[in-house]
């Protein structure tokens, strides 16, 4: 078998956010959510996903969205690539979702909780090195937690998640698992195989129950992706290497004003900081032509005259 990859944008919305996907979303939502526990026992899937004729690139920052039990609202986003200020995006979707809500003249008590979900294959917080961070507000003195947590923000990294196959124990390492994994296999693992809707899941991301619209789709996003990230890559390495020539130009320079500084105390004395700083402003050139006019220095003021007569605009 051949699994379509979970964690791009068409295969997460049409696993998780089908209109037959209900139990699918449910199970992994009480796993990554509420630890396993049965916490919700239904949801509306809001504004499903149909297959396509939707452009193969990502099309909207949601990748599914739920209301559950408790009236509270469910956004959920796949992200691949670490994006410029994606951080700041998590937050702005979580405020514009929960603001939103409301209809002009309509109270807030009418306002329901959100719980924005965000699942990276990246890693978001790498000081911490934690699967799963959950944050809401809190007082920071005592961590007093505000009444009925208007706004959660949980992130799951899966770059954290380093448990095989054989080490999977609760519901929640296997939905990860499943995330991670499943472009990689070749086969319903066993363990994977005893939790119902985890065993559909495979079953819509087998990609021979795909049509050839879909497949087209699946293609492009992943090349989309891979556009995208070898650009990243791109720069990261034109930096480094910009990063690399200005270090060793850097390097240079320093090295020349090193020696010229010694040439001028053994000429005239020591250097003022003010005229040190002069000396740094310097460009190449015009350091090899002031370690030239040394030899002719006197005392401090030779070396302030050519400054003069050589630093003007």
């Amino acid at each position: 078998m051949t699994f379509i990859n979970p964690k791009t944008d068409f295969a997460f919305k049409k696993i998780f956010g089908s209109t037959d996907s209900k139990d699918i979303l449910i199970s992994f939502l009480n796993a990554l959510l509420y630890e396993g526990n049965p916490t919700i026992e239904d949801l509306e899937i809001i504004d499903p996903y149909l297959p396509p004729s939707i452009p193969g690139l990502k099309d909207t920052f949601l990748d599914v969205k739920a209301k559950i039990t408790g009236n509270k609202i469910v956004i959920i986003e796949m992200q691949v690539l670490n994006v410029v200020a994606f951080d700041k995006r998590v937050v702005f979707n979580a405020a514009k979702t929960f603001a939103t809500q409301l209809k002009s003249g309509e109270g807030y008590s009418r306002l329901n909780s959100v719980i924005a979900l965000t699942i990276t294959d990246f890693q978001m917080f790498p000081q911490r090195n934690k699967v799963i961070s959950r944050f809401t507000f809190a007082d920071m003195e005592d961590l007093f937690i505000y009444p009925e947590h208007p706004l959660e923000l949980i992130f799951v990294e899966l770059p954290n998640f380093q448990k095989d196959l054989n080490e999977l124990e609760t519901l929640t390492d296997k939905w990860i698992y499943f995330m991670k994994q499943t472009s990689n296999l070749d086969s319903v693992p066993e363990t994977m195989d005893e939790v119902a809707a985890i065993q559909k899941a495979f079953r819509i991301a087998n990609q021979a129950n795909l049509s050839l619209e879909e497949l087209e789709t699946l293609e492009k996003q992943q090349m989309f992706l891979e556009d995208q990230r070898g650009a990243i890559l791109k720069g990261i390495e034109q930096g480094l290497e910009q990063g690399l020539e200005q270090g060793l130009e850097q390097g240079k320079q320093e090295g020349e004003i090193g020696i010229i500084l010694r040439l001028l105390e053994r000429r005239i004395g020591a250097i003022a900081p003010e005229l040190q700083t002069r000396l740094r402003q310097l460009s190449s050139g015009q350091l090899e032509a002031l370690a030239d006019a040394v030899l002719t220095f006197t005392d401090v003021s030779d070396l302030t005259a050519w400054l003069q007569d050589n630093t003007q605009s």
